[in-house]
């Protein structure tokens, strides 16, 4: 067996230097002349079958032991790594110190790696941390603030005669010149006035309009062969429509929603928006926790890796000319990477694994985020070698669950918050199988959002991940999370409401 030095170079950075002796080589080296009797011409040989002697005379037995070396690299990579006992956490370097020579039998091969490593760092003692998060408050303007969008849900869209405000539905043609010629155009956009997903200046173009009239305005296009120049666009409104909600009353109750009453609806929006509340405290516990324990453990970063990673990301948005934002992406990558040891460390000390109807639930609610049919999302995960990314989010997804389940969280005002359904995992022993999942089917339905991570909106699998794309904890925009986990909240009232009503009916007739 090779042997094996390991040295590191900065906390996050390994050289290995592998000795191997020419017995070790051989193999490698059969393989070699094989493959070159394969692909040339020799007179008097058969393609393939030419010795190896002969082909040491016409070309070298230096050659031959270069194609041998090129050939064992990721071999000899591999059993150095193994025998080290380092965890590469990227691509390494290769370069060849001393090769043997071709006279003497026992002069040696000496290889040189340089790859990034898994930095060593100590874990903080997290079990009985305690935390103090922001009280939940459950007041009639959140229940009334559900209530209206619920109403909105069973809206109509009605035509008016007047001129377009915030909140209107409206309907545009578009046109956009650069110098004087036209380069796009669009008709019949709908859009919502205030959403603010149009040309920068559309808001403002539109407010006062009424329909039939045109305006202009100079805007920054935002894509296609003139992406990132200034427009002329012209802007004619064809229609303004407002939505009209329905009276809350018992008869909207009965439309929307399970019960007889809006007295009904409106106490069982409160428990929603009182558990929504409750996953608020949960994710603010989470970033408390997790940050904490970042601050305290003092993790290495490796310089390489979030390079890496922010000029994927900088790539990806096609600013990599922005050094602004090049700076914000690179706080959050090594906050990402950081995030991502810590919670890898958490799952080896409490030694988790991930149950299959964990990692099927990710895939299928991946899937849906992603408006693909899950066994659709798991063929492409597959064909991009993104299994193993995708098991070790949902590992750490449940790491963080396990860990944060072990703290102690209690409000500002003293008060005890029981996270017991925001940090639920799935007890069961089965562990994933080395394949993927079946995808082909629902998986079982988690209860009330198993892992802390999944309170927020799980992130697409990215390149490298995907992110990857990315650790479960990752900081998402918390508007985004806040609305996630209202959906959730308010999604019962809404599904059950038709079997709910047949099954009253049905009791009443019996009766």
């Amino acid at each position: 067996m090779p042997k094996t030095k390991a040295e590191k170079l900065t906390p996050t950075r390994s050289k290995l230097t592998v000795t191997v002796t020419q017995d070790e080589l051989a193999p490698y080296l059969k393989n070699a002349y094989k493959s070159i009797a394969e692909q040339v011409s020799i007179p008097g040989f058969r393609k393939g079958k030419a010795p190896a002697q002969i082909i040491d005379q016409r070309f070298g037995r230096d050659s031959v032991i270069s194609e041998a070396v090129n050939h064992s690299l990721d071999d000899f990579y591999q059993a150095a790594v193994a025998e080290a006992g380092v965890r590469p956490m990227g691509r390494p370097s290769a370069d060849i110190e001393k090769m043997p020579e071709a006279a003497d039998a026992k002069s040696e091969l000496v290889l040189l790696f340089e790859v990034e490593v898994r930095p060593e760092f100590t874990l903080p003692n997290y079990d009985g941390m305690e935390l103090t998060v922001d009280e939940a408050e459950v007041d009639e303007s959140a229940v009334e603030a559900e209530l209206t969008s619920l109403r909105e849900r069973f809206g109509t869209l009605v035509t008016v005669d007047r001129p377009a405000k915030t909140g209107d539905f409206v309907e545009l043609d578009l046109t956009a010149k650069v110098d004087g010629v036209e380069v796009d155009q669009a008709s019949g956009v709908s859009y919502e006035v205030g959403a603010g997903n149009l040309l920068q200046g559309t808001d403002e173009a539109v407010e006062t309009l009424t329909a039939g009239e045109t305006t202009n305005y100079t805007s920054q296009l935002l894509g296609g062969e003139y992406e990132g120049q200034d427009a002329e666009v012209e802007l004619t409104l064809t229609a303004v429509k407002e939505r009209e909600l329905p009276e809350a009353d018992d008869e909207f109750a009965q439309l929307a929603s399970e019960f007889d009453t809006i007295a009904e609806l409106r106490e069982s929006l409160k428990e929603q928006v009182s558990q929504a509340s409750v996953f608020a405290q949960g994710r603010q516990a989470r970033d408390l926790f997790t940050e904490t324990l970042i601050e305290q453990a003092e993790i290495p970063i490796s310089e390489e890796l979030v390079e890496e990673e922010v000029h994927r990301h900088l790539e990806g948005e096609g600013r990599l000319e922005d050094d602004e934002h090049r700076a914000e992406v690179r706080v959050a990558s090594e906050k990402q990477i950081q995030m991502e040891l810590l919670l890898d460390a958490i799952a080896e000390q409490e030694n988790v694994t991930p149950t299959q109807a964990e990692l099927s639930d990710y895939i299928y609610q991946s899937a849906q985020q992603y408006g693909m049919e899950p066994t659709q999302f798991l063929q492409a995960i597959s064909q991009g070698n993104q299994l193993q990314v995708i098991l070790g989010e949902v590992t750490r997804n449940k790491a963080l669950a396990v860990a944060l389940g072990k703290t102690k969280v209690s409000d500002k005002a003293g008060k005890a918050v029981d996270l017991g359904a925001f940090v639920a995992v799935d007890t069961d022993d089965e562990a994933p199988e080395a394949e993927a999942p079946a995808a082909d089917e629902k998986p079982k339905k988690a209860p009330a959002k198993k892992a802390a991570a999944k309170a927020d909106a799980a992130e697409k699998p990215a390149a490298k991940k995907a992110p990857a794309k990315k650790a479960a904890a990752a900081d998402a925009p918390e508007a985004d999370a806040d609305e996630e986990a209202k959906k959730a909240a308010r999604s019962a009232a809404a599904k059950k409401a038709a079997a709910t009503r047949a099954a009253k009916k049905a009791a009443a007739e019996e009766k």
